[in-house]
């Protein structure tokens, strides 16, 4: 992604590469497998198979795996960023945040963080695409996976 302007119509991280490319190469691999084990059914064709559809898992194990490394940093990132930001009152509740609200509340800015965190809370949001909407001031994040 260009790291010009980003918010929320655009911050969706698409790859062409891994989505279209190595995604789609392993499915159609998967797809002429099946039919080369209707065909002629054997063990190669059924390993043939089990091979496409390992591939295709590990391609999308790799993806949530790396994203769930980034959101515990994220986690990390936003609980310290909160402790410089949020007022005293709203310190000891840092830890009612679910992971999901702290990665959507990244977006926010730090004048606008501490009036995020406490409606989140108050309102108990908890939809990822609400939090972020509720975002004014986007802060774009160019360091995602």
């Amino acid at each position: 992604m260009a790291e010009s302007q980003q918010s929320l119509q655009n911050h969706a991280r698409i790859i062409p590469a891994y989505h279209f490319f190595v995604l789609g190469a392993f499915t159609l691999n998967l797809v002429v497998s099946f039919i080369n084990l209707f065909n002629a059914p054997s063990f190669s064709t059924v390993t043939g198979v089990l091979t496409a559809a390992a591939l295709i898992t590990l391609a999308v194990f790799a993806r949530v795996f790396a994203l769930k490394a980034q959101d515990r940093v994220i986690r990390l990132e936003m609980r310290l960023r909160m402790r410089e930001l949020l007022p005293s009152a709203l310190q000891p509740r840092i830890q009612e945040f679910t992971a999901d609200q702290l990665v959507a509340m990244r977006f926010a800015c730090d004048a606008e963080l501490p009036d995020l965190a406490a409606k989140v809370l108050a309102d108990n949001v908890q939809d990822k695409k609400t939090i972020k909407g509720m975002i004014k001031d986007w802060q774009g994040d160019f360091l995602r996976v």
